[in-house]
């Protein structure tokens, strides 16, 4: 069962959250208020990187007869096409340097490398995904539409294929993007609903096949005019098959380590009814996961590796995320808050555990569905009378005993360790 008390689950009076809101809002207008030229010249060196990349993995198929030159061109281009959806097209679209009031790189003028259309994706990510994150019923990113990721989804037998479904799902992900607006399951009974999703589908099909295009059409044409060889436009074909493959399995790497690993929750449509900003902010950091990273990792990831901190501010700079986590991780301890986060392999790892977990009914799952690893709710806490679902101070350190202490207590106890009272 998702929460639907996220005051109780986290241990939080409406005093805290407020209190909580109050930090998060200051660190926004200290971000806010130190942007200027370190931030716009680490968007002009990304945008030079890439584009030069890019050209560098082109040039190099030219060669792609020779098998080392079509495995350094799709890996190039594929880089490239990483760099440009998840440092550039995500972030700018968010519009993270629209302060700059660059047109090349604002929110409204930005078209991506990907099959999606920019404005199906701001809407679907943006508006819905952001606004109504984990949110069951409100947010499509929750399996999108295809995978089961929670116990609150009702086991039918088309999620037996959750594995195969995701493999899919992962080699095609801009496919899946590009289809997710769209909500081709959803039923329009409106004639102004029905021309909304005409259009719709044609301008995600015309971006399509401008795409499929250019990478599979036009440049490979080129590459075989140049090099008077049909294996040459073959080569150059299937070298941008990989490159996409690349990016797409890369990027649904990334994404799921944020949304579905272990602590991740999620929330019910109740937990909308009347939610202030404190309780937004809160809803974001209990729904989100990282992963640890270094400098390269986090470059190559967008800066999504702070997918917590991403969630909290979308329209921050990606560069600012690292020094905002270190405040964000400081708040998660006074308000003994958990801060959910592992390394890349880990959590990429969970993530597949739980969807290979969740492809059998309810009934053949040991955890509960109020105390499963990707899913929990208040309740986990309510088998222990003596569990109080209240603030308290731990009198062994004198600290604030949340929601972090209340998880590693029910772990402990249900691993028999048993901690001696302080003296």
């Amino acid at each position: 069962m998702a929460i639907k008390d996220i005051p109780e689950y986290a241990h939080l009076s409406d005093a805290d959250i407020a209190a909580i809101g109050a930090e998060l809002d200051q660190i926004r207008a200290d971000i806010e208020a130190d942007r200027g030229q370190r931030d716009a010249q680490y968007l002009r060196n990304t945008v030079r990187l890439q584009r030069g990349l890019e050209l560098g993995g082109r040039a190099l198929i030219f060669g792609a007869q020779k098998r080392s030159l079509w495995w350094a061109g799709a890996g190039v281009l594929g880089v490239a096409k990483i760099i440009e959806n998840m440092e550039l097209g995500h972030n700018v679209m968010h519009g993270q340097w629209d302060w700059m009031n660059d047109p090349e790189v604002h929110s409204t003028s930005w078209e991506w490398d990907n099959a999606g259309p920019s404005a199906h994706w701001k809407h679907q990510h943006n508006y819905v995904h952001h606004k109504y994150t984990n949110v069951l019923g409100m947010d499509d990113d929750v399996g999108y539409g295809l995978l089961r990721v929670t116990r609150d989804q009702r086991w039918r037998p088309f999620y037996l294929g959750n594995v195969l479904w995701n493999a899919i799902l992962m080699l095609g992900f801009e496919y899946g993007v590009a289809a997710q607006h769209l909500e081709l399951a959803k039923k329009r009974k409106t004639e102004e609903d029905k021309v909304a999703f005409k259009k719709d589908v044609r301008d995600a099909g015309a971006k399509i096949g401008r795409q499929v295009a250019k990478d599979y059409v036009v440049y490979p044409a080129i590459v075989g005019a140049a090099t008077r060889s049909t294996t040459g436009a073959r080569k150059a074909l299937t070298a941008n098959l990989l490159a996409n493959a690349i990016r797409n399995v890369w990027t649904n790497a990334v994404i799921f380590c944020g949304h579905f690993p272990d602590g991740a929750e999620k929330f019910t449509k109740r937990d909308m009814e009347g939610e202030t900003r404190g309780h937004w902010y809160l809803r974001q950091m209990l729904g989100s996961a990282n992963f640890r990273s270094g400098p390269v990792l986090a470059f190559m990831s967008g800066n999504l590796s702070y997918q917590i901190e991403h969630h909290i501010f979308p329209d921050l700079p990606s560069n600012r995320l690292a020094e905002i986590s270190v405040r964000v991780q400081a708040i998660c301890d006074e308000y003994d808050l958990p801060y959910t986060t592992g390394s890349f392999p880990v959590q990429y790892a969970k993530s597949w555990r739980t969807i290979a977990k969740l492809s059998l009914p309810n009934k053949y799952l040991s955890a509960t569905s109020d105390d499963a690893p990707e899913t929990a709710s208040e309740l986990r806490f309510k088998s222990d009378p003596s569990e109080h679902l209240v603030t308290a101070i731990d009198p062994r350190n004198g600290r604030r005993r949340g929601l972090k202490s209340a998880i590693r207590t029910l772990s402990e106890r249900r691993r028999g360790i048993v901690r001696l009272p302080a003296a």
